[in-house]
C-alpha cells in the first residue's frame, strides 16, 4: 500500500489532495515527503475569521510540516500557502487543517507526541523520536491549550484540593480536582498554598458552577478552609482522614 493511501485513510484532508509522495533528503537524512495541493476552485479559509474567501496569491516557497514518523522515517508534508483576499480581514494567510499558523508541526504529530509525553519523559520521548525537547513541549502546551478550551465545566458537584510540594519542599501548588463519580479530573493549577491561590481557582467557575458544588475533600490547611466556606459555604467539606488522624497524633503527644 503506497503511503498516499495509507495517509487518505488515516488522514484525510477536507478541500486538499495528497498529490505525490517520495523520499527526499531532509536535513540531512532520509524522509518521506508528500506533497500537497488544494482541490482544484476550492476556496481558502481566511486564518483570521474561518470563512472561505478568494485567492489572493501563493507563496513563492513550499513549507515542510512534520507527520507522524513510519518506521522510524520521518515523515513531511509540502505545501505552498496561499493568502486570501477577505472581505472582513484584508489580505491573510489561509487556514490550513493540517496545522496551526505558523507552527511546522502537524496536529496528529502533536496528539502523538503528547500521548508518548505521558508515558515517557518529554527528554525520552524527543530521543525516541528523533525531535527536540522543544517540539514535545510545544506538542503538550497546544494538545492542553486545545483540551482547556473546549472542556466544559457544567455539572461539577464534588472537588478535592490538595496541595502539591516540590523543589525539594520549599515550593508548592495548589491542585483543585473534580472527583464526581464517573468523572475524575484535574481541573485547576495555580502557584502556592495561600488564600490567592485557592480564589484563583474559584475564579475560573462562573457563580452557578460555585453554586453547584456540594462537596469538596480537603485537608486542614487553614489557608483553604477559609476560602472554602467564603466561596462555597453550601458545600459539605468532607475533611480528609489522614490529616485528621495526624492532627490527633500531635495532640495526643502534646498531652503526653
Amino acid at each position: 500500500m503506497r503511503i498516499i493511501s495509507l495517509l487518505n485513510k488515516c488522514s484525510n484532508l477536507k478541500s486538499f489532495v495528497y498529490s505525490k509522495d517520495s523520499i527526499e533528503e531532509v536535513k540531512g537524512a532520509e524522509a518521506y515527503v508528500v506533497d500537497i495541493r488544494a482541490r482544484k476552485n476550492g476556496l481558502a479559509k481566511c486564518s483570521i475569521c474561518d470563512q472561505p474567501m478568494p485567492v489572493y496569491d501563493r507563496q513563492k516557497v513550499s513549507r515542510l510540516f512534520e507527520f507522524v514518523p513510519l518506521w522510524g522515517i520521518k515523515v513531511y508534508f509540502r505545501y505552498r500557502m496561499r493568502r486570501v483576499s477577505c472581505s472582513k480581514c484584508g489580505v491573510k494567510i489561509e487556514s490550513i487543517p493540517w496545522a496551526e499558523g505558523k507552527n511546522h508541526l502537524t496536529k496528529p504529530y502533536q496528539i502523538f507526541l503528547a500521548k508518548w509525553a505521558r508515558r515517557l519523559s518529554w527528554k525520552e520521548t524527543s530521543e525516541a523520536f528523533q525531535t527536540s525537547w522543544e517540539n514535545v513541549y510545544r506538542s503538550v502546551k497546544s494538545v492542553v491549550e486545545y483540551g482547556l478550551a473546549k472542556r466544559s465545566l457544567d455539572g461539577i458537584t464534588a472537588i478535592g484540593i490538595d496541595e502539591w510540594m516540590y523543589a525539594k519542599g520549599h515550593k508548592y501548588l495548589t491542585l483543585v480536582y473534580q472527583i464526581n463519580d464517573g468523572m475524575k479530573r484535574l481541573l485547576f493549577i495555580e502557584d502556592g498554598r495561600t488564600k490567592k491561590a485557592l480564589n484563583n481557582c474559584f475564579d475560573q467557575l462562573d457563580a452557578e458552577g460555585r453554586k453547584g458544588i456540594q462537596f469538596v475533600c480537603t485537608d486542614m490547611w487553614k489557608n483553604y478552609l477559609d476560602v472554602i466556606a467564603e466561596r462555597i459555604p453550601q458545600a459539605l467539606n468532607i475533611l480528609d482522614r489522614f490529616h485528621i488522624v495526624q492532627a490527633l497524633n500531635k495532640a495526643l503527644d502534646k498531652v503526653r
